[in-house]
Formats: structure tokens, sequence, C-alpha cells
């Protein structure tokens, strides 16, 4: 009772602090503990189970993602036979991660949300369409002149891609009866209406349950490097040679491509990619190959499936440290986040006592989540829609490519971003070579998150079945299709004041009259928009309103998981596996399977910042 207290009152002082001082203002370590008070207010408040909204839901798994595995060796507290190859590794769907509910946050399963139930529905079409969001592609976020991130390099852009073909996918589009965008006089689109393939109906729905529009993940949910490794077990043995552990590379460590699209072969079935995107899951396939040698050497004795299972442990817990310790604080520079982003993973004690004495305490503040105990914190775990509507990062991706030589930084060609798109960035590779491509890209920046900066040819995007489409159309039609709140709504949903005129929601006079000339009502700007538009905290990539979502879901995917919690241990990873995980980063792995970028990456702290530029002397 006592302890509830002091939690609630500590909380309404946070509050009033907000009220008075951002976060973003405060010194760096009560900035931080307004943050942790901010996201236990977060979790208590902002975590909702969409399997509520069938009341006889019983979150059976849909037609074509069966459980994996066959029990018996072990039981749960509910009877349920639970697969003892799954007891200390990673499934291919994801199912018994949590193992007294094997389903939650397998494929197949539904995304959650963020925002309260009842307050979600289902838009009509006219709210659908209001204002027309190509309208919007064209009047507010088309690319007018390049505003690149001068902090970050291209890397960073891609490494974001590759995280989110890792946590969500809404799967293939329905195929009948597209959403007609009607377009303005003089649009030169190459249809009339511009038609958009509606997302997916959710096969786990009861057909007569009503209420919040409700969808399904077609990838894990979990941080398990399912974009490696592929979230079904067909998927997974067509990536494996089934000896050694390792995963197929051809004889020049490439990924192998499908014959028909030339699209490479990877864990995340997808239409499209560009070259660095590629790259990355080449590098990382590459890695998952170097632990299965490492641990080889340590355990002789171990067959093909034993290396395989505990290298993708390995693995995926190195790309989820190198995203909550590298990438996030190099996107997010202000120096509250970068403590709290090491704090997530170290603890507030930090790194070399971390590393020296092992976890000091059993509370995650001090020494981190990995090894904590594991929490949902009272609500089943999967990722949300909200999640998926703040990571439209597609600003981030430059139209112009300059390639240059790692030799001596002289140009090799220039090229745009269709160049580098399906087969045409896996030829690129062929041509041009990882280690010059990925010096290009580490010495080129990114777009800014800003209104006007999305990529010009993702706005006209050839997929490889032919079809063309508009991206920034989509990225606005798919939030409100899943009843993503808008803007306003959102940021009250969050416990953030919500802006009442459009000049309170932006700080550039001429991106208010924009607004006010798409929208008219402040209450109906887009989430999407309104985050470009709105003024960013000090050192901040992206706005504070999609931080708030970030402070819970980044923490949420790492506390939910036994792989990071009580199974993060000697036991399970082996101490080689946990060493692999504390002492490599990006740079480490780059070097281990490109060598030659040494001097690019020389005294570079942080592999997502800009690169050393190679000129001859």
């Amino acid at each position: 009772m006592l302890e509830e207290l002091i939690s609630r009152q500590r909380s309404r002082a946070v509050r009033t602090i907000n009220r008075l001082v951002p976060w973003h203002r405060l010194p760096t370590w009560l900035g931080l503990l307004n943050l942790i008070e901010v996201r236990e207010t977060l979790r208590a408040l902002n975590l909702h189970d969409t399997n509520e909204i069938d009341p006889g839901h019983d979150g059976p798994t849909p037609a074509g993602f069966p459980i994996e595995g066959t029990a018996s060796q072990a039981s749960n507290s509910n009877g349920v036979g639970v697969d003892s190859r799954s007891l200390r590794s990673r499934s291919a769907d994801g199912s018994y991660n949590d193992l007294e509910s094997p389903r939650m946050g397998m494929a197949g399963t539904r995304f959650g949300r963020n925002v309260p139930l009842p307050g979600i529905r289902v838009p009509t079409p006219s709210e659908l369409m209001a204002p027309n969001p190509r309208t919007v592609s064209e009047a507010l976020l088309a690319r007018r002149t390049f505003v690149p991130a001068t902090s970050l390099n291209v890397m960073a852009a891609a490494w974001i891609q590759f995280m989110t073909r890792d946590w969500f996918s809404h799967g293939d589009n329905a195929s009948a009866d597209p959403h007609p965008v009607h377009l303005q006089a003089g649009d030169r689109w190459h249809e009339h209406p511009m038609k958009v393939p509606r997302t997916r109906r959710d096969p786990t729905r009861c057909p007569m349950s009503s209420g919040a529009p409700t969808f399904t993940n077609d990838v894990t949910h979990w941080w398990d490097a399912s974009q490696v490794y592929g979230s079904s077990l067909p998927a997974q043995t067509q990536l494996r040679t089934m000896q050694g552990g390792k995963l197929k590379l051809d004889a020049r460590g490439r990924l192998l491509s499908d014959p028909k699209s030339g699209a490479e072969l990877t864990g995340f079935i997808a239409d499209t990619s560009w070259t660095p995107l590629s790259i990355l899951h080449t590098l990382f396939a590459r890695e998952h190959n170097a632990i299965c040698d490492a641990l080889h050497s340590a355990y002789p004795d171990w067959n093909d499936e034993e290396l395989f299972s505990h290298a993708r442990l390995i693995n995926a817990a190195l790309l989820a440290k190198i995203h909550t310790v590298e990438w996030t604080p190099a996107l997010l520079t202000h120096p509250t986040v970068t403590a709290a982003m090491n704090a997530n993973w170290w603890g507030i004690f930090g790194e070399q006592i971390k590393k020296q004495y092992g976890r000091v305490s059993d509370d995650e503040a001090l020494s981190g989540i990995p090894g904590a105990q594991k929490s949902h914190y009272g609500v089943p775990y999967a990722l949300t829609e909200e999640f998926v509507g703040v990571y439209r990062m597609h600003s981030l991706v430059p139209d112009d490519f300059t390639l240059r030589t790692l030799r001596d930084h002289s140009v090799i060609k220039s090229c745009n971003l269709s160049d580098l798109v399906g087969a045409n960035g896996v030829k690129m590779i062929d041509e041009i070579g990882i280690p010059n491509l990925l010096y290009s890209f580490g010495v080129s920046h990114p777009g800014a998150l800003r209104l006007h900066n999305f990529p010009n040819h993702l706005r006209a995007l050839k997929r490889f079945d032919g079809t063309t489409v508009d991206l920034a159309t989509i990225d606005v039609l798919r939030d409100r299709e899943r009843g993503v709140p808008r803007y306003c709504e959102f940021r009250r949903a969050l416990l953030l004041e919500a802006p009442k005129t459009f000049e309170e929601l932006t700080d550039n006079p001429e991106w208010a009259r924009e607004l006010r000339d798409v929208y008219s009502d402040v209450e109906q700007v887009d989430l999407l928009t309104g985050t470009l538009a709105e003024p960013l905290p000090p050192g901040m990539a992206f706005s504070d309103t999609q931080f708030r979502i970030f402070i819970l879901m980044a923490s949420r995917r790492l506390n939910s998981d036994r792989f990071f919690t009580t199974d993060f241990t000697p036991e399970v990873y082996t101490p080689l596996g946990l060493e692999w995980v504390r002492d490599n980063t990006m740079s480490s792995v780059l070097l281990r399977h490109c060598p030659s970028l040494a001097p690019a990456l020389s005294h570079v702290k942080n592999a997502f910042w800009p690169w050393n530029a190679l000129r001859m002397s």
C-alpha cells in the first residue's frame, strides 16, 4: 500500500514537472528519471490486448500458421505440452517463447494496440479519404529538395528497414475490392483512380464480431532475427545448409537468389529490396556462419541443430544490442536518450561495471534488462499498430547516390534509387562489390525525417510484379485504414497536449499554412504528417510524439522475451555466446566480414555516423 502511494506521488510529481519543463530540457539524470516514470505510466495505460475484442476468441492459430513442433517432455501449468526443442532455443515461428502461453507473439497472431480499444473503429469510406491521401503525398510529403540528416550515414536508413522486417508484416494485401483514390485534375499517375489494395482481413476474427479492427502479423512479434531466419519451419529449412548449423551462401559469401525474380532469398519474403538492405541481410547471414565456426571450435561434438539454434540466439541478441546502444543513440543524440538506451542494455551502473561484475542488482534500471526477470506488465506480448505507425521512416532514403571506391574516394558512378532496387540492386553488388558499396553508403547521408522529404522514387516505386505504387499515399492510407489515431488524438492517448492550431503544431509558418490548406482542421492531421512537421527536441532525428511509443515498446520487446531476460544465461547461450554479444559491435561485424573497411571506420565511435573519407594524399 505504501509502495503504491509513493509510486502515485512520484508519477504526479513527474507530470507536474513535464507541464513546466519538458524532459529534454532537464539535466541528464533528472531527465532520465523522468523518462523512467513516463515509461511506467505508459506501461499502465497504453498496452491493450486485441484478443479481448472477440468475447469467444481463445487465440486459435490462423490457417497456414500451425503451431510448430510436438510436445511432450515438458508441460506448462495449464497442461499444454511444450516442445522440448523450444526450452533452450527459439522456434522458427516464434511459438513457445512464453512457455505458459505458447502462441504468444508467434507468426499469425494479432497486433496489439497502444491506444484504448473502445476508441478504435473502422473508418467510413469518406473518413478514409479525407483529405485525399494522394493530395497529402503531393502537397506535403513529396521531396522538393533533398534535406540530409548530416549526423548519420545511409546504413542507418537501411538498418531500420532491416529491423522492421524482423518485427512486422501485414502479409499479402487483399486482391479484391481495392481502395479507389481519386486524383485531382492534371495528376499524371498512370491509372485513374489510383487503386490501393486493402490490408488483408484478420483470419482469426469471428465473422460476426464488431468493434475495433484487428490485423495479424505474418512474421513473429519477437526480436528474434526472423528477417534472417524466416518465420516458419519450411522457410527456415530452405535457408539452411543442414550442415554445421550454417546458412546457405554461395562461393562468394553472397545470399542465393530466386531464379525467377532475381530477389535474394532471406527470411523475409518481400517484393522490394534495395542494395544497402541486401548487404545487411548478407552481412548477418555471414555473421551467423562465423558464430557457428566459433561454437564448433568450442563444442566439437555438437550437431547441426545445436550449432544452428545457438548461433541464432547469439546473432539475434547481437542485433538487439546494436539497435539499442548504437543505432538508436545515433539517431537520438540527446544525452538523456543516450543514457536511457545504455541503461536499457547495461543498466544505470554502465557498461564497464556490467562487463566486469555482471549483474549487481535484480533491478533492470540498475543492471539492464538482459538477464532481468521477464514481465509482460499484465498484457500478453504483441507488437502494436501504433508501433508500426511511428516507424514509417521512408524519408530517410535518398533519391540519388554517388558510388565511390574505397581505395581513394574517387567516383565509380552516380545513380538513383531505382538503380539499387530489386534485381537491379543485386546486379549493382556484382558490379561494384560489397566493400565499395558499404564505403559509399557509409560516407553518404540519409534524408531528414521532415515534411517535403519523402523520396520521389518511392512515390513511383516499381515492384517485382510490375505494378507501380506511391508509398507516401499508401503510408497515409494504411494508418487510417487500421484505425491508428490521427495526430492530435494520438497525442492525447499518450497523455500529451494536442495542438489547437496549425501554428501550435509546427514552428515553420510555411508548413502551418500548407497543412491548413490540405487539412482545414488541425484535428484531421495524419499521424505521419504531424510527426514530420512537429518541432524536434535537441539532438532528436524524430519527434517526441513518436518517441513516446518508442519509450514503451523498445523496453517491452526485451522485457517480454525470455531469451533476453530469464534465459539470457550461460546455460542457454553458452559462455562463448554471451561474450560474443557483450564484446561485438556493428563496427566489429563490418570489419570481420569486410576488413578492408578498417581505415574508413578508424576512430569512428558509432558505425551509423558518417565514416572517414579516404582521399589519396
